[in-house]
C-alpha cells in the first residue's frame, strides 16, 4: 500500500515566474477538491505548462470545446460529471487529447461496460509533484514526435 500523501510542505507557498521549456504545451486539470486542484496546478504552471483548471467534469468539457489542450489531468469522483463520462464525451466527439485520470481507484469496470478506451495513464491519489511531472512528460512525450526536456518546478523566486 502506498503511503505518499500529497501535504502543504508539497505545494510551492508562491508561484514563481514559470520555466519556458514547456510554454507550449496547454493542461487542462480537473477536480473538485480545491487542495488537489491548486496543487497540480502550482505544480504544472511552475514547471513552465499553461495550465488552465475547473472543479467538475462539466466545466472541464465546456473548456474542452472552447479551447485546444494538450493533456487532461481529472479526477473520477466529481459532481455533474464524473472523469469516466468526461472521457466517454472526448472519445464520443473524436478529441485529440490524451487524459491522465488522477484517483484513489481505477474504475475499470465503468470503462469495460461503457466499451471505451481508459486514459493515457493512471495516477493513482495520494501522489507526489513527481510522480505527476513523470506522468505528464510520459503521456506528453508518447503523442510527440521527440522527448523533449520537462523543466522541473522552479520554486526557488
Amino acid at each position: 500500500m502506498r503511503t505518499k500523501s500529497i501535504s502543504q510542505a508539497d505545494v510551492p507557498p508562491r508561484a514563481p515566474q514559470p520555466r519556458a521549456l514547456n510554454s507550449q504545451q496547454h493542461i487542462l486539470v480537473v477536480d473538485d477538491d480545491a487542495f488537489i486542484r491548486r496543487f497540480n496546478t502550482q505544480v504544472l504552471t511552475c514547471s513552465g505548462y499553461h495550465v488552465d483548471a475547473t472543479d467538475d467534469g462539466a466545466a472541464a468539457w465546456d473548456a474542452l470545446q472552447r479551447k485546444h489542450y494538450d493533456l487532461v489531468v481529472t479526477d473520477n469522483q466529481m459532481p455533474k460529471v464524473t472523469g469516466v463520462e468526461l472521457i466517454q464525451r472526448v472519445q464520443a466527439a473524436r478529441l485529440a487529447v490524451p487524459v491522465i485520470m488522477a484517483t484513489a481507484a481505477m474504475p475499470a469496470e465503468e470503462f469495460a461496460r461503457h466499451r471505451l478506451r481508459p486514459p493515457a495513464m493512471t495516477l493513482l491519489k495520494p501522489y507526489t509533484f513527481v510522480e505527476l511531472l513523470v506522468a505528464v512528460k510520459k503521456v506528453l512525450c508518447a503523442g510527440s514526435d521527440s522527448l523533449g526536456k520537462i523543466a522541473p518546478p522552479n520554486w526557488q523566486g
